[in-house]
């Protein structure tokens, strides 16, 4: 909204073509989000605790959960106003980048809000039933990988494979399913990963930092060529979405961080990861989100296991599925699972940025 303000006013003050400049609006984007968290998060808190509005724990979850019982939920709320107000100031709302993401954090969101409704509001444990959260999952997606497909030159609907700088097979009407895949696996994965205190917000952070920069990248011609990258005119103007979410992402963790004083909910949870998946699918990196968002993998893979591994041989793998609520009933304090998560996290996104150069 400010870009187009600015170009106006540009031709009467000359200090305000610094808004022009796509690094000044994804710093003040990400300071905007921020902000606005941090102003809003105290009242939101106290607003939820009016309503009563808390987290339902499980009754098979570790004991130390269960003093969590009753915390505000729906922070996600506060993650998404946060996105919302920094991009609408800072970004150009006419750039189809954009637009796609605010739609799919935008739709997520809203799916994810209707489950922490029914489990907070109405009282009912099971939320939105999963069959139906699925499917509007899947109709969000699958509008997104149509569209995309349909604006996209076929030579731009490739797969970059890492480590290999001559290897970008031309995905055609492969790309729909890929990207459908995408969204919705992420943002379950996202989702599954929400479990312990600033667990899922900070790896989301760097993931979301390290595509603001693969978004830069690839709207440079120069830099996309050096690393043999798709060149995606206009693409960088996603940095400026991947900023706000990093700075609401910090923002909520100011009062996420361990002891949680609020949490994020569905609303949060599926709204980012969705995001995260729609940001590798508009990059083309689809196969970098997994190695970056390796921690929403792993924590996937580990109820998937579960699951299986009982339901074939009656038996489970890990004491408790996601995978960190096996390291709490193998003893390890909440605080160790979450920083040594994260390290982890932090481990896994530099050695995807490391692919962008090693081909």
């Amino acid at each position: 909204m400010l870009v187009y303000l600015a170009e106006y006013l540009t031709q009467y003050f000359s200090a305000f073509n610094v808004i022009s400049y796509l690094t000044f609006r994804a710093i003040i984007s990400l300071l905007t989000a921020l902000g606005f968290c941090l102003w809003c998060g105290p009242k939101m808190i106290r607003y939820l605790q009016r309503l009563q509005i808390g987290q339902v724990v499980r009754h098979d979850g570790p004991e130390s959960h269960f003093s969590k019982r009753g915390t505000p939920t729906m922070g996600g709320v506060m993650i998404l106003a946060g996105i919302f107000v920094a991009t609408l100031l800072w970004g150009d709302l006419g750039n189809h980048y954009v637009l796609v993401m605010l739609f799919v954090l935008g739709s997520f969101g809203a799916i994810g809000f209707v489950d922490d409704y029914r489990k907070v509001i109405r009282k009912d444990p099971a939320g939105l039933i999963a069959r139906w959260k699925y499917f509007w999952q899947s109709v969000a997606a699958f509008v997104v990988a149509v569209w995309l497909y349909a604006v996209s030159q076929p030579e731009d609907l490739v797969l970059v494979v890492p480590f290999f700088k001559d290897v970008m097979p031309q995905l055609g009407l492969v790309f729909i399913a890929l990207a459908y895949f995408t969204i919705v696996g992420s943002s379950n994965a996202v989702n599954l990963t929400d479990g312990l205190d600033g667990l899922a917000i900070v790896p989301t952070v760097m993931v979301a930092s390290a595509f603001a920069l693969v978004a830069y990248l690839s709207g440079n011609i120069n830099f996309s060529e050096y690393l043999h990258i798709p060149h995606l005119p206009g693409a960088g103007e996603l940095g400026v979405v991947a900023t706000a979410m990093v700075g609401a992402g910090l923002g909520f963790l100011w009062f996420n961080t361990y002891p949680a004083q609020v949490f994020m909910g569905d609303v949060g949870s599926l709204a980012l990861g969705a995001g995260l998946g729609a940001m590798a699918v508009l990059t083309r990196q689809e196969f970098l989100l997994v190695i970056m968002g390796g921690i929403f993998v792993i924590e996937t893979l580990s109820v998937i296991l579960q699951v299986g591994s009982f339901k074939l041989r009656r038996k489970r793998i890990f004491r408790m599925a996601p995978i960190h609520h096996h390291y709490e009933l193998k003893g390890w304090p909440e605080p160790r699972v979450i920083v040594r998560f994260w390290i982890i996290s932090l481990c896994l996104v530099l050695l995807g940025l490391a692919t962008l150069k090693v081909r």
